[in-house]
């Protein structure tokens, strides 16, 4: 059984520099329940991080939380949770990747007798590691193309016609990465996001046509257990989870089409700036390692 000292990340435990880069987000209590009230909400990777803090938003609202992850201790933790409040909670533990688990969760939602109205689209893998590290790991990027692209489009690709009959929304819970310049060391990561977003946004003009609102969240790194298998990353600027959870909740009755950091177009100047430095330098290790090609 899970451990109940289990707590929720402290609520913007933030510094001076992250006070900056990630202000506020003010968001209207009444407007959210107005928009969701008896409303069908799936949220996947939902056992920690975003996905967990989102449910916790949404506990006091009269809504039906369908909960979706691997670890099913976890999932189970939090139904308790939630249903000691106003929401009603089914888990599903599942493994997008697997055809027959994602099929067996398509399944259980299309035989709601409400539908379903909202799909956060948040079950995500962050891969950072060198392409000569990978060499002999071609999983690296099959693994995370399965979950960060295969498994959102083979998900909404059932789902779609159960949200352009309530005329719902999906929120994709993306990353800064995909507006930038690619940069070492995150191919796997990098191509799998990017290839999702673009799918994302091209079939938003044709769902918004069936009056299904799309939402695309940018986010830079976030205080999650994704991003705690790389040490360098304790020092960097994080998004707290419970922060991001508001950003998604805003969206959920405002209906906007993206939120991107306020600075993120100077991040995009500085990696169209810093790629020429980057090669240079890799250039400089390749000449060290005696490579012949660099040179040429």
């Amino acid at each position: 059984m899970m451990s109940l000292e289990k707590e929720p990340p402290a609520v913007h435990a933030y510094n001076l520099i992250e006070k900056v880069l990630f202000q506020p987000t003010h968001f209207n209590r009444k407007k959210l329940q107005q928009e969701l009230s008896g409303k069908t909400i799936l949220i996947t990777g939902a056992s920690s991080g975003i996905g967990e803090q989102v449910a916790y938003m949404l506990k006091d609202l009269p809504v039906h939380l369908i909960l979706v992850a691997r670890r099913e201790e976890n999932l189970r933790y939090i139904k308790n949770e939630i249903e000691k409040a106003e929401a009603a909670v089914t888990i599903y533990k599942a493994d997008l990747r697997i055809d027959d688990d994602l099929n067996v969760v398509v399944q259980l939602i299309r035989a709601l007798p409400e539908g379903l109205d909202v799909v956060i689209s948040n079950a995500g893998l962050s891969i950072n590691r060198s392409i000569h590290q990978s060499l002999d790991r071609v999983h690296d990027f099959t693994r995370t193309m399965a979950i960060n692209y295969f498994a959102p489009v083979k998900l909404l690709l059932a789902l779609i016609p159960l949200l352009e009959k309530s005329q719902g929304q999906i929120v994709n819970v993306s990353t800064i990465n995909s507006l930038l310049i690619p940069i070492p060391n995150w191919a796997a990561y990098q191509a799998s996001k990017t290839a999702f977003d673009t799918w994302f946004r091209s079939v938003a003009i044709e769902l918004k046509a069936s009056c299904v609102d799309t939402t695309s969240i940018y986010l830079p790194l976030v205080k999650t257990d994704m991003i705690r298998p790389t040490a360098a990353y304790d020092r960097m600027p994080a998004m707290c989870p419970n922060h991001v959870a508001e950003i998604i909740c805003k969206s959920l009755y405002t209906k906007r089409k993206k939120y991107r950091p306020w600075w993120l177009l100077f991040g995009q100047l500085a990696s169209i700036v810093c790629r020429g430095g980057l090669e240079r330098v890799m250039t400089k290790v390749n000449e060290r390692k005696g490579d012949p090609r660099a040179g040429s």
